[in-house]
């Protein structure tokens, strides 16, 4: 029988996400079509509040308010076992199967919700809570999936998707800007004498450039976190995450050397820089392996984002 809610999430990933797409494809197959399946649900929720098809294409939304509150009810239903929509279905098989609190869900769903409210972020730490909650959950559902529990597993799991989320800003500084969005904390932005307002103009940008580094710089302690949690994730898994982790990272290499003039596209990795991070990935789980603990001091922390528990 034709498993029709896993071929939907396929497509959705083929068409959605080349780098994770790579990225699953160095996973063992129920750990890769379990990762398709969360991307499926988290990228028709994205796609609902921004207007996006497959998160392109972005056009204004009449009324996200009342996505959202669409998406939440169907998200519940789909945790209490109704027949719901594919996307629905893909994260309650997901979350059934590993035992994910609801709350992460809804903790994704939050983070969609400071976009619909729009969200001021002044300080660095409420830029950091944002990305927590647009990706840093990811990484604690994705561990999960890998069947990791360990709170200090997990946390690193969370600094990992925060550092990708960090680079998701830094690289699409000015094409936020151009839908009224902007994720970089007040107080860097006035440091540079600028507003939200002022990123879409070029004279801007060698500014915003600086600032991006300034926000690239902090993933690399995110980064360096997720790295040494590689340690915790089963063999069949790890390289696939540290593929994801280096492609990212690549993104971010080139966003330090653009010119003022690249920031009217978004900065983008070629397939060979793709395929030679691929090949390095492979090494990073042994090389975490042989590495001594670390603390994770300074780093943002959600007390309660790996217990399960509601947040008030």
């Amino acid at each position: 029988m034709t498993d029709t809610i896993l071929a939907e999430a396929r497509r959705s990933l083929a068409r959605g996400s080349q780098s994770f797409s790579a990225a699953t494809r160095l996973m063992r197959s129920d750990l890769r079509d379990d990762a398709t399946l969360l991307y499926a649900w988290c990228r028709h929720c994205d796609d609902a509040v921004d207007g996006q098809s497959l998160g392109h294409d972005r056009h204004p939304v009449a009324d996200a308010a009342g996505r959202l509150r669409g998406l939440r009810r169907e998200t519940d239903a789909a945790l209490a076992g109704a027949s719901v929509a594919p996307p629905f279905a893909a994260l309650a098989r997901v979350c059934d199967r590993h035992a994910i609190p609801r709350t992460h869900p809804h903790e994704l769903l939050d983070g969609l919700a400071m976009d619909v409210e729009g969200r001021r972020y002044d300080t660095l730490s409420d830029t950091l809570d944002y990305c927590y909650h647009a990706a840093g959950v990811v990484g604690v559902m994705m561990a999960r999936i890998m069947g990791v529990t360990d709170p200090e597993a997990l946390h690193r799991a969370s600094d990992l998707g925060i550092a990708f989320q960090l680079t998701n800003i830094a690289r699409d500084v000015v094409e936020d800007a151009r839908v009224g969005r902007c994720y970089i904390p007040g107080e860097i932005l006035a440091a540079e004498g600028l507003t939200a307002g002022d990123l879409c103009a070029p004279r801007a940008w060698p500014r915003a450039r600086r600032i991006a580094v300034q926000l690239l710089d902090v993933a690399e302690l995110y980064y360096a976190s997720g790295f040494r949690g590689l340690s915790a994730l089963p063999g069949d898994a790890v390289w696939g995450v540290a593929a994801a982790r280096r492609v990212y990272g690549a993104i971010g290499g080139r966003i330090r050397y653009a010119t003022p003039r690249d920031w009217a596209n978004r900065v983008a990795t070629s397939r060979m820089h793709k395929v030679g991070a691929l090949a390095l990935a492979a090494f990073d789980g042994p090389r975490a392996r042989r590495m001594a603990a670390a603390p994770r001091d300074g780093l943002w922390t959600r007390d309660d984002q790996v217990s399960g528990r509601s947040v008030s």
